[in-house]
C-alpha cells in the first residue's frame, strides 16, 4: 500500500547598479565636456557589457543538483525550450518526466497546469515513481480522484526562487501545505524529498525536480495507509 510519507528514491537574477556624473567647469569649456560624455559613455557602455555578462552567467546559475545533468543540452526539453512553454506542456518535452505527464494527462490536469499564472510546482522524477510498487502506482493512476489529491499537493501557489525555500511553508492546489528547508543548492520538500535539478523555468511556472513523490499529510504523525 501506498503510505502518507514520503517515498525517497535511490537516486537571481543580479543587477548592475552604477552612477553616471557629469563634471562642469569654467575651465577646458567643450573640451571638459566632451571628455566627460566619452567617460559616461564608456561607462555606459562597459555597465551594459557588464549587465551581460552577469546576466549570462546568472542564466548558468539559475539551475543547480546532479539531476540537471540528465536534462537535454538542446530542443524543446533543454532549459531553454521550457522556458518557452507553460509547465504542463515543458515536462512532456523533458524526458526525465514522462511519467509524471503520464499521471497529469490520467488526471485530467493539462489545461489546468498550462493555464495557471504563477505557480511552483515540485516535479517527481521518473525514478520516483518507480519506487512505488508497480501495483499501487498502477492503482494510483486508475484512481483520478486520489490521484489529483496527490498531483496538486506538488503544486503551490507563486513562483518561487531558490532563496524562497530555506525555510518556507506554502498552500498547495490540493489545499495542504507544503514546506521546504535547505540553502544554496541543497533543499529539501517536506523533510525528505530532495531536489535534484532546481528552479526550471517554464512560462508559467518555476519547477524543482524532486527525488521522492510527496503524499498530503505527510507532516502528520503516523501517516495512514492509502487505500
Amino acid at each position: 500500500m501506498i503510505r502518507k510519507s514520503t517515498l525517497t528514491v535511490t537516486a537571481a537574477s543580479a543587477a548592475l547598479a552604477f552612477g553616471l556624473s557629469a563634471c562642469g567647469g569654467d575651465m577646458g569649456g567643450e573640451d571638459a565636456e566632451d571628455t566627460n560624455t566619452g567617460g559616461t559613455e564608456e561607462t555606459e557602455e562597459n555597465g551594459m557589457e557588464g549587465q551581460e555578462e552577469n546576466g549570462g552567467g546568472d542564466e548558468a546559475a539559475v539551475n543547480f543538483g546532479p539531476g540537471c545533468e540528465d536534462v537535454p543540452e538542446e530542443g524543446a526539453g533543454s532549459f531553454d525550450g521550457m522556458a518557452e512553454e507553460p509547465v504542463a506542456t515543458a515536462a512532456s518535452n523533458n524526458p526525465l518526466l514522462s511519467t509524471l505527464v503520464e499521471a497529469v494527462e490520467e488526471a485530467d490536469l493539462v489545461d489546468t497546469l498550462n493555464s495557471a499564472e504563477d505557480i511552483t510546482v515540485f516535479a517527481p522524477a521518473n525514478d520516483a515513481f518507480d519506487e512505488i510498487p508497480e501495483e499501487d502506482l498502477n492503482a494510483l493512476l486508475e484512481d483520478q480522484e486520489q490521484l489529483t489529491e496527490v498531483l496538486t499537493y506538488h503544486v503551490v501557489e507563486g513562483q518561487h526562487e531558490p532563496a524562497d525555500l530555506e525555510d518556507g511553508t506554502f498552500t498547495s492546489l490540493q489545499g495542504e501545505d507544503v514546506t521546504t528547508e535547505g540553502a544554496g543548492e541543497d533543499f529539501t520538500v517536506d523533510g525528505e524529498a530532495q531536489v535534484v535539478c532546481g528552479n526550471v523555468q517554464t512560462a508559467n511556472a518555476n519547477v524543482y525536480i524532486i527525488d521522492s513523490v510527496l503524499m498530503p499529510g505527510d507532516g502528520e504523525e503516523g501517516g495512514e495507509d492509502m487505500e
